[in-house]
């Protein structure tokens, strides 16, 4: 998983009820783009991510994260 600053990490909802997360990336902490990710989310909450299998980059800053889904 590679990502830049300003893409968007969705985390998708593992179970039934759960919806998915959006987050964006506002800083690569790994080498070349790879995790971890300082991440915030739409209420202004920051944390540290290494994402898994259960997200997807969208890059370039978008309004409709979901457009490719």
């Amino acid at each position: 998983m590679h990502a830049s600053r300003g893409d968007r990490l969705v985390v998708h909802g593992r179970t039934v009820g759960h919806h998915d997360r959006v987050v964006e990336i506002i800083e690569v902490l790994g080498t070349n783009g790879d995790p971890p990710y300082r991440v915030r989310a739409e209420d202004g909450h920051e944390a540290i991510m290494s994402p898994g299998p259960d997200c997807v980059v969208r890059h370039g800053k978008t309004t409709d994260v979901d457009s490719g889904r």
